[in-house]
């Protein structure tokens, strides 16, 4: 589909968003029904009335630690839907956000119906998690007209790395090199700006490339809990002593689940989860990223292969799965505190880092 045609199609799902973060009703269409959504952590007890259903939609990683999977016929995790499971907005987040957990360990018992539309739901799950909030929805069967709407072909089409263009560049000094060039990339409807920083003189070989995702707390405010920014600054200077490199800084916070978000794992770490096992209570994967973006930029870059610099062999498959030759693994090897030492073993014993 060209621009002209997709560009109709991401305004209603930048649209559809916008309604979902302020807590107004809005519609996703699928090829396999329609389903009107109300965002259980934006809604209001007054928009609930006017809504008039008490149903939840919640995801499916939020549905297996309810314990609520085994009531679905497949095995896999998708959304699921709770019939008449909370008449207040307080009722709904206290099923839905597993920071209040401890606070009303008792639920249910609850009824999982059809959800009246799966890809819908799988669709609002997707801009649940872009928009940085809770995956709950209030939800019913779509009635009526509806004041917002989009469909699922128009949330893909918002989406769409191949949307993303070079929109400035310029040349920045920074303390790694003094003649290092950043390059911003923007779509058309996206509010976030994903940038890239060259360091070095280009030539023919493939230069070291980092992909970093955005850590407000580690790379600016020098958080303790990971080893973002010790990474970022370690990958630059790396950069500098090569012939050249390019850090790829994602705005996907928290592997894609947004700040706010990142902040309540963080809550649910302190109550004794690890980094995994917090996504998956508060309802999302364990990575939510979108490595297609660092592909589209490279793309723009005019670099076709590379060295990357990362623990995670994940990330060599992911980039090479869109179209970038990765001709080496360049490991980063860092060391501990003892606030992010349980965080990294996380990562080594479960996501396959290779530390």
């Amino acid at each position: 589909m060209s621009e002209v045609a997709d560009q109709p199609r991401a305004r209603r799902a930048a649209r559809a968003i916008d309604a979902l973060r302020r807590g107004w009703t809005f519609r996703v269409t699928g090829a396999d029904g329609a389903l009107d959504l109300l965002a259980v952590e934006s809604a209001r007890d007054a928009a609930l009335s006017d809504f008039g259903s008490e149903d939840l939609l919640l995801s499916g990683e939020r549905a297996v630690t309810l314990k609520l999977t085994n009531q679905r016929p497949a095995a896999t995790p998708g959304p699921v839907r709770l019939a008449g499971a909370a008449d207040t907005v307080a009722a709904a987040l206290a099923i839905a956000d597993p920071a209040l957990d401890l606070a009303h360990p008792l639920k249910g018992p609850f009824q999982t119906i059809a959800t009246g539309g799966e890809a819908a739901a799988s669709a609002a799950m997707t801009m649940a998690r872009h928009a940085g909030l809770l995956p709950a929805f209030f939800v019913r069967e779509a009635k009526g007209a509806a004041e917002t709407e989009c469909s699922v072909d128009d949330v893909a089409a918002l989406l769409d790395p191949s949307r993303l263009e070079i929109a400035a560049r310029a040349r920045l000094p920074v303390e790694a090199s003094e003649t290092a060039e950043i390059v911003a990339f923007r779509s058309p409807e996206e509010a976030s700006d994903h940038v890239a920083l060259v360091i070095g003189r280009r030539d023919h070989n493939p230069p070291v490339v980092r992909l970093h995702s955005e850590c407000l707390t580690g790379d600016v405010l020098g958080s303790l809990k990971c080893d973002c920014g010790p990474q970022l600054h370690a990958a630059l200077h790396a950069m500098a002593d090569a012939p050249w490199g390019v850090l790829l800084y994602l705005r996907q916070e928290g592997r894609g689940i947004g700040l706010v978000n990142k902040l309540r794992a963080y809550a649910l770490q302190d109550q004794g989860y690890d980094t995994v096992d917090a996504n998956l209570r508060l309802g999302f994967p364990v990575e939510a990223r979108d490595f297609a973006i660092a592909g589209r930029m490279l793309e723009l870059l005019g670099i076709p292969r590379i060295r990357l610099m990362t623990n995670n062999p994940e990330k060599v498959a992911r980039l090479e799965k869109e179209g970038v030759d990765v001709v080496e693994r360049i490991p980063l090897a860092l060391p501990t505190n003892k606030y992010n030492e349980q965080y990294l073993a996380t990562k080594r014993d479960r996501t396959g880092h290779q530390l």
